[in-house]
């Protein structure tokens, strides 16, 4: 029995390490973490906070969170810290009284966000490289295929199955780019007071400024950072989620591009995304092959898109050191937009993967449409054996209106006859047949391929080298 709402994000769409990541479990366990680190450095520099309450601290960091006691806690006191404090006390009886000492809310909600907003940014870019592999695999196997360009989705010039692919592959390492200067650019917060002063810490260490930085210092070396902000209000700048957002929406667009037009290749027959066995296209229809997971990659990115406006009015709207109007935004458009871009990966992988080319459909295209491709050779080939560019170039014009208006009759395309028999025209058959191979009109696409594919994995195994990040699959 489900009788209340759950997110399709959770119960249908992400992946259970992110799941697991923005759960409340995740969440209020590195609020712990960091009150165990506050109280640790204050130890360490000479503060009322003994040995023993810092072990005491440590030892139910892991403690089963008792949720309904926090309920209860904050039903009296409404604040969420201040409840999750108690809870965590009643647990710790000796260290109760120093958990939190100096802090403000915002030293663990915004430092554990930071914290978890870090994991997930470098999850995510597990993710990415392998779609970005993945497209480099499938371009370099389909380097030198012909196939029919589009300018406005209409029919154009010659491009290769793999050099379309490559199109798409850098736009997801453009976002590769972004997404490694904001993971570089990370910052922590540190514990900075109710309005960024320090004053409260100043105070417990009289006045010693050194002490103060020193802290700082040793709490962010703890949570993994080695850099905090110069400044900031109670909160870190909420600009920063905006930058978050910023690249979680910047890989959207490019996956929604690639999907769209995975949706009109299929429709045009020419490549599909994966389709199992069993898999039911249509409830009424049996006969369909609906591109669903390129389907749904749009309609999830769109949702990332929008989202990521919540951030920049967020960051606009903050009053001097802090505001409140920020917090129930955070906690829904954080955690969804980091939840549906992996969704987005994750069906991404899966697409990118499987990709299916029908290479006898993409075949027969290119040969409908190459007699009227290669009117531009034919005019040069026509020119050089002494003819008139601009008499050849109108003759072509109205020859290939005539055939057009032909094949719009449901007839066969005979522009090259019409050709071969107009006197104006210099070229025999057998000339203009010579030049009629589709390979002559890709240009050098297989060659941009080949090193788009080297510079990309190039790229690759750098970012690989240095982050140390194992998951990436070079």
């Amino acid at each position: 029995m489900k009788e209340f709402y759950e997110s399709p994000l959770s119960s249908r769409y992400a992946s259970e390490y992110m799941l697991r990541l923005f759960s409340p479990d995740k969440r209020y366990g590195t609020w712990r973490r960091l009150w165990v680190a506050l109280a640790r450095a204050e130890h360490r520099l000479g503060l009322p906070v003994t040995d023993e309450q810092v072990a005491q601290l440590e030892a139910h960091v892991d403690d089963e969170i008792d949720y309904a006691a926090v309920a209860e806690w904050e039903k009296k006191l409404r604040h969420d810290v201040m409840a999750h404090i108690h809870v965590y006390g009643e647990s710790c009886p000796d260290a109760a009284g120093i958990i939190h000492l100096g802090a403000t809310s915002c030293y663990v909600t915004d430092n554990a966000d930071i914290m978890i907003y870090r994991d997930a940014l470098l999850h995510i870019r597990s993710e990415l490289v392998s779609v970005i592999a993945a497209l480099c695999d499938f371009a370099y196997k389909y380097r030198a295929m012909p196939t029919l360009g589009y300018t406005h989705f209409q029919p154009a010039q010659l491009v290769t199955v793999g050099k379309r692919a490559c199109l798409w592959a850098q736009d997801f390492l453009l976002d590769l780019d972004e997404l490694n200067f904001v993971i570089d650019n990370l910052l922590f917060h540190g514990c900075r007071g109710t309005t960024g002063t320090d004053a409260s810490f100043l105070s417990l260490f009289d006045g010693n400024i050194q002490k103060v930085r020193e802290l700082n210092a040793m709490i962010a070396e703890e949570c993994g950072f080695s850099t905090l902000f110069p400044v900031a209000g109670q909160t870190y700048p909420r600009k920063y989620d905006s930058r978050i957002l910023n690249v979680l929406s910047a890989i959207a667009q490019s996956a929604y591009r690639f999907a769209n037009d995975m949706r009109l290749l299929q429709h045009l027959r020419q490549v599909e995304e994966p389709f199992e066995k069993n898999q039911v296209g249509s409830s009424a229809m049996a006969y369909k092959r609906n591109p669903m997971r390129c389907e749904r990659i749009c309609s999830l990115s769109r949702y990332i898109m929008a989202d990521a406006l919540n951030a920049p009015m967020t960051a606009s709207t903050q009053w001097f050191e802090r505001t409140l109007d920020d917090s129930a935004n955070r906690r829904i458009s954080l955690p969804e937009g980091f939840l549906a871009c992996d969704a987005v990966l994750r069906l991404m992988r899966n697409v990118t993967a499987g990709i299916h080319v029908n290479e006898k459909i993409i075949e027969r295209t290119v040969l409908e449409y190459l007699p009227f491709i290669a009117t531009e050779n034919l005019l040069m080939s026509a020119v050089r054996k002494g003819g008139d560019r601009q008499e050849l170039h109108e003759v072509i014009r109205t020859r290939s209106m005539e055939a057009t208006a032909r094949m719009k009759e449901g007839l066969n395309c005979d522009l090259l006859d019409r050709l071969a028999l107009d006197p104006a025209f210099p070229l025999d058959r057998e000339e203009i047949t010579a030049v009629l191979d589709p390979a002559a009109f890709i240009g050098i696409c297989p060659e941009q391929v080949e090193e788009f594919v080297a510079g990309a994995r190039a790229r690759i195994a750098d970012c690989a080298a240095e982050t140390g990040d194992v998951s990436i699959n070079v």
